[in-house]
């Protein structure tokens, strides 16, 4: 162990614990050991206002599986809540020791886990583990909770190399520079530590950078040899399932989040992104079952809201399409049932109406009853222009579709390393947009597929080539059947950078066009141009 001394007096120690008589046998064990400052409470919801509020150097937290409000539900809820701060050490105590529970909890990162009862050995033993770490690295921490990353990463810098917790600071930074969005700096400071000592986390740091870099193929690779290495570490399959979908094969990512959920079943972020991978694959059963569990996971949980209802009403819908006149009733009486529950369970979201409302309106657009369809989407934007913060209603509509673009976002750097590739110049991008179009015009689609991508690089936000290079790549998915898969991930990729545009009312419509024609059967399309490019 490492030689620093090691003190108690000093440190100011929060032990929740709901029963009353191992509350009092922990106590005296932290007495024992010396610890002076104690705050011993029960497990209850005012604790996290305790948590933000006052300074701790070491969280005690016990989980017991009984209780009203269980102990991984405030963990869970202070990470989602950013209360649990860098420079206070996290242990979670459980009785429950189910893979269930330990792979939940390891979802909200504490620093250690114990399994009660202990003694009070295996209690000093983390106890000690922290304050040391907690010494090393308090520039570190408190460069992390002001925010100033950048200097945070120069503290790491100031660890000796020949520290026993080396290898552990190198970590620490490696993840602050991917947080800065520093992936290329990132992976050669983790590659350097995986070659010496093949650690897990560090692997999982490796797997981050590598998606970070739009390298999902090395990503694949790393994370299939730490899922074999490790069967339960649970977040590798998450990052896994990214990068298959990065990759473009979403059945394989979709396989993936079913072990991950099967393996790790109460978090509802995961049974999320299985929901609506499985949407997108058309496994809707599958994709039902992981939205029913977020409903009923979100019962006790920070992540409770109505977006699972809205995807479950949503596979209704699409359940409709092929269902025959008697089955499309009972579907759609479904889909109301569930979108009137979801608004009785959130009354007071504001948004939940609109939404409820864009589904309505594509449910009876999908029935071709177009004038119904159309008077629900004038009543979404009624509603929506009495918001407090508008939706953009074109966006949401096609994300709670659920079937044509994918929620993943590109990270900021993805964008920063697009901009920079030339200079920003916009009178250049709309002549590279009009050169593309004569192009088009005389068949020359190569050529013109080549002239949109540098309007684009010149000009990021030119929504007119965004959308006539989503139109190009639809039609080449059309008309070659080699690599029509990796055509229609490009087209949903355009459509996705068009979202964060301010388009024109021309340029809306189109947008919708193309979203129609993904929807539809490739083989369905018209043999023709799509629509003529926009200006």
């Amino acid at each position: 162990m490492n030689p620093r001394k090691i003190t108690y007096a000093d440190k100011y120690v929060l032990l929740i614990e709901s029963s009353g008589n191992m509350r009092a046998t922990i106590v005296q064990m932290l007495r024992q050991l010396g610890v002076v400052n104690i705050k011993p409470v029960t497990v209850n919801a005012q604790v996290l206002e305790l948590i933000q509020e006052e300074r701790f150097d070491i969280v005690l937290l016990g989980h017991n599986a009984s209780d009203k409000v269980t102990g991984i539900q405030l963990l869970e809820e202070a990470r989602y809540r950013n209360y649990m701060r860098p420079s206070t050490g996290w242990i979670f105590m459980t009785s429950d020791a189910s893979q269930q529970v330990i792979l939940h909890a390891i979802d909200s990162n504490p620093d250690y886990l114990l399994t009660k009862p202990f003694t009070v050995e295996e209690l000093k033993h983390r106890i000690d583990a922290l304050i040391v770490r907690k010494q090393l690295l308090k520039e570190v921490d408190e460069a992390v909770e002001r925010g100033d990353l950048e200097n945070a990463v120069k503290a790491c810098d100031q660890i000796s190399v020949t520290d026993p917790s080396y290898d552990f600071v190198q970590r620490y930074k490696g993840r602050l520079l991917l947080q800065l969005k520093r992936p290329s700096e990132a992976l050669s400071l983790l590659q350097e530590r995986y070659w010496q000592n093949a650690d897990k986390d560090t692997g999982l740091l490796i797997a981050q950078a590598l998606l970070a870099l739009k390298q999902p193929e090395a990503a694949i690779q790393q994370l299939q040899e730490l899922t074999e290495q490790h069967p339960l570490l649970v977040p590798a399959l998450d990052l896994l399932a990214q990068a298959y979908e990065m990759h473009g094969d979403l059945q394989q990512a979709r396989e993936v989040l079913r072990e991950a959920t099967r393996k790790s079943p109460l978090g509802i972020p995961r049974q999320m992104e299985l929901g609506r991978i499985a949407t997108q694959t058309r496994e809707l059963s599958v994709a039902e079952g992981a939205f029913k569990r977020s409903i009923v996971l979100g019962r006790s949980s920070c992540y409770k809201s109505p977006e699972p209802y809205l995807r479950l009403a949503n596979i209704r819908r699409l359940e409709m399409q092929d269902a025959d006149a008697d089955k499309q009733v009972e579907l759609h009486n479904d889909l109301d049932a569930i979108l009137n529950h979801a608004q009785f369970s959130f009354p007071k979201d504001e948004s939940l109406k609109v939404k409820s409302l864009l589904i309505r309106s594509q449910t009876y657009r999908d029935l071709g009853k177009q004038v119904k369809a159309d008077g629900l989407q004038r009543e979404a934007e009624k509603v929506n222009a009495q918001l407090t913060a508008p939706l953009d209603l074109s966006r949401e509509a096609i994300l709670l579709s659920g079937d044509v673009v994918p929620v993943l976002e590109e990270t900021s750097e993805q964008a920063d390393q697009t901009t920079n590739r030339v200079p920003y110049d916009e009178a250049l991008s709309d002549k590279m947009n009009r050169m593309a179009i004569r192009h088009y015009m005389a068949g020359k689609t190569v050529l013109a597929v080549r002239c949109l991508n540098m309007a684009i690089e010149y000009n990021p936000s030119n929504s007119a080539a965004i959308l006539n290079l989503a139109q190009l790549y639809l039609e080449l998915a059309r008309d070659q059947q080699d690599r029509r898969e990796e055509r229609l991930l490009m087209v949903k990729r355009f459509l996705k950078l068009s979202l964060k545009l301010s388009l024109s009312e021309i340029a809306k419509i189109r947008q919708q066009e193309l979203v129609d024609h993904l929807r539809k059967s490739i083989d369905s399309l018209p043999k023709a141009s799509l629509g003529v490019l926009l200006r």
